[in-house]
C-alpha cells in the first residue's frame, strides 16, 4: 500500500498539471456525506464542554472577583495550570494518567476525557474573561444600587451580570470556536469524530491531501456560520446603547 502510495505521489509530480487538476474531487465528493454524519459528534462534545465550562468559569470567576480566602488563592492554582498546560497534555492525564491513580476512572472513554479536557482547559481562560468584564462595570453603579437597599445578589443579577454578559460574549464565543477546532484532538484519545474519520479515510485511500483539504472546509464552514451568529448577538445586544 505505501509503494502504490508514493506510485500516485511520484505520478502527480511527474504529470506537471496544476494542483487543481491533480485534485480527486471526485474522491473529495464522495467523502463529504462520510464525514459530514460525524459532525455532530463534534458538535456535541464542544456543546457540552462550553455549556459545562461556562458553569465553573462563572464560579471561579465570582470567587476571583469576591477574592474569597482560600478559595481565591485555589481558583488562582486552578487557572494558573489549566491555561499553562497544553490541552493536549492534559487530555492525556484524564484519559491515560487519572485511571492509574483512581481505578474507578479506569471505564472513562474518550468522549467523557474530552469533554473533561475542554470544560477544564478553556473554563480557566473564560473565567478571566468573565472576572474582567464584571468589574469592568462602572463601581458607581454598584454603590447605587447598594444605596438603595440592593443585596449582592440583586445587584449581580440586575445591575452588573447583564452589562458584564454584553462585554463578555464576543470572547466567549471566540472560545466556542476554539473548542470546536480543539475537539480534533480527541481523535488522539481513540474517538472516531470529524478528525479521526478523516485521518481513517485518508490512511485507507492515501488521499491524504484531499481527505485533509475537506475536513479544513468543513471547519472552515462551521466557523464562519458561527462567526455570523456572534455578529448577530453582538448586534443585539448592542442595541439597547445605540444612539
Amino acid at each position: 500500500m505505501l509503494h502504490a502510495a508514493a506510485e500516485t505521489i511520484l505520478g502527480r509530480v511527474l504529470s506537471g498539471d496544476p494542483i487543481m487538476q491533480a485534485l480527486d474531487l471526485d474522491y473529495m465528493l464522495g467523502l463529504l456525506p462520510i464525514l459530514l454524519s460525524y459532525l455532530p459528534l463534534t458538535l456535541e462534545m464542544a456543546a457540552a464542554g462550553m455549556v459545562a465550562a461556562l458553569v465553573l468559569a462563572c464560579l471561579l470567576a465570582i470567587v476571583r472577583v469576591q477574592r474569597t480566602p482560600g478559595l481565591n488563592a485555589l481558583a488562582m492554582l486552578f487557572i494558573s495550570f489549566f491555561r499553562g498546560t497544553p490541552l493536549l497534555v492534559q487530555l492525556f492525564l484524564f484519559y491515560y494518567g487519572l485511571p492509574q491513580l483512581l481505578t474507578f476512572l479506569v471505564a472513562i472513554n474518550g468522549i467523557t476525557a474530552t469533554i473533561l479536557g475542554l470544560t477544564l482547559h478553556f473554563s480557566a481562560y473564560m473565567a478571566e474573561s468573565i472576572r474582567a468584564a464584571i468589574v469592568g462595570v462602572d463601581r458607581s453603579q454598584t454603590e447605587a444600587a447598594l444605596s438603595i437597599g440592593m443585596t449582592q445578589g440583586q445587584l449581580m443579577r440586575r445591575i452588573v451580570l447583564p452589562q458584564a454578559t454584553r462585554v463578555a460574549t464576543p470572547t466567549l464565543m471566540n472560545y466556542f470556536i476554539d473548542m470546536i477546532k480543539a475537539t480534533s484532538l480527541a481523535f488522539t484519545l481513540g474517538v472516531t469524530e470529524l478528525m479521526g474519520a478523516t485521518q481513517k479515510e485518508a490512511a485507507g485511500s492515501f488521499l491524504y491531501f484531499e481527505a485533509f483539504l475537506m475536513v479544513a472546509v468543513i471547519y472552515w464552514v462551521v466557523v464562519e456560520l458561527l462567526s455570523w451568529l456572534q455578529r448577530r448577538m453582538e448586534k443585539r445586544l448592542n442595541r439597547a446603547y445605540q444612539r
